[in-house]
This record gives C-alpha cells, sequence and structure tokens, in this order.
C-alpha cells in the first residue's frame, strides 16, 4: 500500500497493552498486520512464482517490506508478461491462474524465441549457453532486418587422381568403332566387299566339292551339308536377325531333308524332291512366325528371312543332284571367280576379271572331266552367280561376321541351280 493511504488501527489488537497509560505501538511504516504489500515492480522468483502451499505462511504482523531489486529496463515484452502473472500462489497467498495465451501462443506451441516447449527433446545434448545466445542473437536480428537464415552450401573436397572412388566414377573407354561403322559415320559406300580371306575360305570349299563329287553322292553329302549351315547362318545375320536360332536351325533343318530326300530317290526326281520339301518347310516357318509376340512389321521382316534361308539352303542341294563332272566343274569356276574379285583393284575391273576366271575355270576343269568347250560357258555361268552372292554379302555395312559367312556361302549356293541345270544340259 502506498504511503498516502491511511492507517487504521484494529479494533480489537490482541497485542495491545489494556492498560490506560499505555499507548498502542503503530506499526512500521508501510506494514499492515496479515498481508505483505507487492512490490512496485515485481520480479520472477522460483519460490515467490509458484508461492508456498496455502496454509503453510507464517503469521509476522510485523513483517518488514524487503528491498526489491530494480528490474532491467530492457525485457521482452513476453518475459513480463510472465514475471507479472506467476504460476501458483501470489503474493497475498491466493491461488493465481495462468492467463489464456493468445491465439497460437498456447504451451504447446513455439514460444517468442522460437524453442518449441511441448517438443523438446529430454535426451538431447545439452547446447552450450554461447551457442543458445549465439542462436538467439541471430535470430532477432533476421527478425529485425526481415530476413531468415538459410543453410551455407557445404564445399564438396575433390577427389584425388588415382583414388577408388575416381576410377570407379571415370567413364570406361569406348570401344574402338569397327570398320562398317566408320564407314556408316562417315557417310561412304554402303558396299563393303569381303575381301581376301572369306574369299579363301570360298575356295577351300569348293575344292571339297570337286573333289568329293566324283567319288560318291554319300561323300559329297559332307560338304554340301557344311555349305548349307553357313548359309543359313550367313542370311540370318545379313538381315540383321542374330541370334536367331530357331529361324537357322529350321532352314538347315530343310536343306539336311532335301538331301535325304535326293539320296533317296534317282537324280530324275531331285526337282520335285527340292519343291516338296521347300513347300513343306515354308508351312513351318509360317507356323514358327505364329509364335512370335513382335509388332506386324518384325514378324513380317522373319518371315521373309526364314523364307529365304530356307530356300537358299534347299538351293544349296543343288550341288547333290548334279551330275558329278559338273559339279567339279563349277566349284573351279566359283574358287577363281572369287579370288579374282577379291584382288586389291577397282571395282569394274575386278567384276571383268572375275568372270573371265569363271570362264578360264570352268576350261580347266573341263579338260579334266572331258567336257570339252562346252564347260567353259558353265564355268562362265557359275561365275556369274558366284559374283552375285559376293554383291549380296557386301551390302548394308555388313560385319566381318557377316564376311565370314554370307560371304563365303552364298557364291556356292547361287551357282548350285547353275550348275545342276547347264550339267543336265550340256551333258
Amino acid at each position: 500500500m502506498s504511503d498516502n493511504q491511511p492507517q487504521h488501527q484494529n479494533p480489537y489488537d490482541p497485542y495491545t497493552d489494556p492498560s490506560p497509560g499505555h499507548h498502542p505501538t503503530a506499526p512500521p511504516h508501510g506494514d499492515t498486520p496479515g498481508y505483505a504489500p507487492p512490490s512496485p515492480h515485481p520480479g520472477y522468483d522460483p519460490q515467490t512464482a509458484y508461492g508456498t502451499p496455502y496454509g503453510q505462511q507464517p503469521y509476522d504482523p510485523y513483517m518488514q517490506q524487503q528491498p526489491t531489486q530494480p528490474a532491467p529496463q530492457h525485457r521482452h515484452p513476453q518475459q513480463a508478461q510472465h514475471a507479472q502473472q506467476p504460476y501458483g500462489y501470489d503474493a497475498y497467498g491466493q491461488p493465481q491462474h495462468q492467463s489464456a495465451a493468445p491465439y497460437g501462443q498456447d504451451g504447446y506451441g513455439p514460444d517468442a524465441y522460437g524453442n518449441d516447449a511441448y517438443g523438446s527433446d529430454a535426451y538431447a545434448a545439452p547446447v552450450p549457453a554461447a551457442a543458445q545466445q549465439h542462436g538467439a542473437h541471430q535470430g532477432a536480428h533476421g527478425a529485425a532486418h526481415g530476413t531468415t537464415a538459410t543453410a551455407e552450401p557445404v564445399p564438396v573436397e575433390p577427389v584425388p587422381v588415382g583414388h577408388p572412388e575416381a576410377e570407379a566414377a571415370a567413364p570406361a573407354p569406348a570401344a574402338p568403332l569397327k570398320p562398317n561403322q566408320i564407314a556408316r559415320a562417315e557417310g561412304r559406300s554402303p558396299i563393303i566387299p569381303p575381301g581376301i580371306q572369306p574369299a579363301a575360305l570360298t575356295a577351300l570349299l569348293a575344292l571339297l566339292l570337286a573333289l568329293a563329287a566324283p567319288v560318291a553322292r554319300p561323300v559329297l553329302v559332307v560338304p554340301v551339308v557344311l555349305l548349307q549351315a553357313v548359309t543359313a547362318a550367313g542370311w540370318f545375320r545379313l538381315n540383321g536377325m542374330w541370334p536367331a536360332r530357331q529361324g537357322i536351325a529350321l532352314a538347315f533343318l530343310g536343306g539336311v531333308a532335301t538331301d535325304v530326300g535326293l539320296l533317296a530317290t534317282p537324280h530324275e526326281d531331285a526337282p520335285l524332291v527340292a519343291i516338296g520339301t521347300l513347300g513343306v518347310w515354308c508351312l513351318l516357318v509360317i507356323v514358327l512366325q505364329l509364335r512370335n509376340r513382335s509388332s506386324a512389321d518384325e514378324r513380317m521382316y522373319a518371315l521373309t528371312a526364314g523364307l529365304t534361308s530356307s530356300a537358299l539352303a534347299v538351293l544349296a542341294s543343288g550341288h547333290l543332284a548334279a551330275d558329278p563332272d559338273a559339279v567339279a566343274v563349277g566349284a573351279a569356276a566359283v574358287a577363281l571367280a572369287t579370288l579374282a574379285r577379291a584382288l586389291p583393284l577397282p571395282g569394274p575391273l575386278t567384276l571383268v576379271l572375275g568372270l573371265l576366271a569363271g570362264a578360264g575355270g570352268g576350261i580347266a576343269a573341263g579338260q579334266l572331266t572331258g567336257m570339252g568347250a562346252t564347260a567353259a560357258l558353265l564355268g562362265l555361268a557359275a561365275g556369274g552367280c558366284a559374283l552375285i552372292g559376293l554383291r549380296v554379302a557386301s551390302y548394308d555395312y555388313p560385319s566381318k561376321f557377316v564376311h565370314m559367312t554370307a560371304g563365303v556361302a552364298l557364291p556356292l549356293a547361287l551357282a548350285a541351280p547353275a550348275v545342276y541345270v547347264l550339267g543336265r544340259a550340256l551333258g
């Protein structure tokens, strides 16, 4: 209570002497029996904030006024609010309820300093006081200037050269391009001749045919079957279909079935055997493509490749049905024509040399077999068919595998019908 308020004496004071000569002693200035006046500037004191439980405060009529420390001038408004309204019992001993906080500032949300009282982790490591003061200072400074704190980018240390991580992150070196890939990238002609190595293999296979033909037909089956296998694989690879195991196996089996039919029938029935086998195998190729789940264009492409490969394998069996002397002449003409075509000379010149070499080979083989001058025509036709086969094997940037399969087999396979027809006509 202030000093200007009048002091009233209690009508009944147990401490007052009832004698007439005794005057009651007035309490000290500013004290009132029964309660203590509130401080002019109450601060936050843990003992007075929660207060002494009701009924346990000692009764002191002569309670002296305790001097209070002046409150700091610079105080946060919310701190002052908490200091003026402590939770618990006030200075009068009456329970004081905490006033309702404004909307969005209840006890479960973040306080004025951004600390979450409810969501704080009791088991978290304590933060040093200096770090707390520094963080509060930065938060207050950012709030005063309208800025927010952002995380600074962490610098990434460069990985030293030779480190395992650097070697793993380094891109793998590109594989060297093949000659056909280089030609395609540079935009050169898509026609790439097989070369000398496939020509040498063709000549070797032709020599086997020429040597086995005069012996017996069962012996001639061996190089013919080898020719059919290489033809089936080379044609699929030439068309970019690899691996095509089912198509290659089906085409090869068509050629083998034709060989078996030719061995079981006379020479005169060879066309019927070949046509019948080819018809059955065309049906099998169609049935095989019905199981294909690719698009319509891909199925049509695979169907044409399968039919063509089967037809070439059946045609290659023409060496087995032809006259033995015609087989020898035709094989010699194909060998010489392919070798002449592989010479490192201009294209038109090698083409002419190939035809002349085929005719010359036919003449030479005809002298050995007794066919005479007519063998030159057979040799020229067989050599021409061999050059067509080389042209087909050279188309559309072929790879080395194509050259070693289709480039080897197609000259002999395409020459088989000419050998069979001209051999019967000239014999």
